[in-house]
């Protein structure tokens, strides 16, 4: 698995931009879904199995990321603007990469003085895109995300895009032990959607949720831990199993969701802890007010430092998260 979680975190993809993700997963799941479609906003949904409740499972494919504004005229330095959630504190000095393969380095004014100490606003901070010879190599409107490799320490893997990539692993690896067991038929009809632009609002999970119209939903997506120091208190952790999530800023998670993954967690011996977050939410956020309303829940992926590019999981939770989904999907539903 960790060859897919390296192919998935190194990919280029911010949000409007996943076509490059899109294609790898594509590959990644053609023989292992009974359907295949992309919708017209860019989401991948995939069917595996008929008949029974419907299950739709939402991993999004996009990460943060930033676009070209302006080129200043004497230095050649791009202006940008953010593509989701960007924390100015992890800007200075950050490589990113342009879909062409050019890397630039943020910089910012002062960068020993005042730039030291406290983060300046957006429009202060540059990219450095110069080739040195005098070339302007990026276009205004240009999309980039930042780069870094995957890297492994013990359980650690640490990596950009872990946010939610790792999710999209956790997903194609459930539909791959699947197919592996495919002498069992399913008693659900489960849709795997890889969905696009949750970093700027969600704005995927709707439409996908509206025209798979699930019965219940589970979003996969990874969430802060409580285990960093003077960090706001939460009782998750790396390496203490899947989170199953109670609640967030967009999301209150009905009590048969919670009770239905936490009896399974339990019925199957997985570790798990549960989650309860104050900032931020997931596709599930989306998801439980399509058509008529959909009951919605969700398996987090602990990790650290998110929206960084040194975004950290433990594969233990990883392959917590994978029994917890199989056992959700692979089960009669009973709420």
């Amino acid at each position: 698995m960790k060859e897919l979680i390296q192919k998935l975190v190194e990919a280029w993809g911010p949000s409007g931009y996943e076509h490059h993700v899109r294609k790898l997963i594509q590959d990644e799941v053609a023989e292992l879904a009974d359907e295949i479609t992309v919708d017209p906003l860019g989401n991948l949904i995939c069917r595996v199995g008929q008949g029974g409740p419907k299950i739709m499972i939402a991993a999004h494919m996009d990460e943060i990321g930033l676009m070209a504004t302006y080129i200043e005229k004497k230095t050649g330095y791009l202006r940008f603007t953010a593509i989701g959630g960007l924390l100015y504190t992890t800007l200075m000095g950050s490589r990113v990469k342009f879909e062409d393969g050019t890397v630039g380095v943020i910089g910012a004014p002062d960068m020993f003085g005042a730039s030291r100490t406290t983060a300046p606003e957006l429009d202060e901070f540059y990219i450095d895109v110069s080739d040195g010879n005098g070339n302007s190599l990026v276009q205004i409107g240009s999309p980039a995300t930042f780069w870094r490799p995957l890297e492994e320490r013990g359980t650690r893997l640490i990596a950009k895009s872990m946010d939610d990539r790792i999710s999209c692993a956790i997903a194609i690896e459930a539909m791959r032990r699947l197919r592996k067991n495919k002498k069992k038929k399913l008693p659900n009809e489960v849709y795997f959607v890889f969905t696009v632009q949750e970093e700027v609002g969600i704005r995927g999970a709707r439409p996908a949720a509206y025209a798979v119209d699930p019965d219940i939903a589970i979003a996969l997506d990874v969430t802060g831990t409580g285990d960093l120091l003077k960090n706001e208190k939460m009782a998750v952790k790396l390496g203490g199993g899947a989170a199953i999530k109670v609640h967030d800023t967009g999301l209150v998670v009905p009590p048969a969701i919670r009770d239905w993954m936490v009896k399974r967690a339990e019925a199957d011996g997985i570790p798990y802890q549960l989650e309860l977050l104050n900032l931020g939410t997931t596709d599930a956020a989306g998801i439980q007010t399509a058509r008529a309303g959909v009951p919605s829940g969700c398996i987090s992926i602990p990790c650290r430092f998110v929206h960084t590019t040194s975004e950290t999981v433990d594969s233990r939770d990883v392959e917590a998260c994978v029994q917890l989904l199989l056992g959700l999907v692979g089960n009669t539903v009973k709420l």
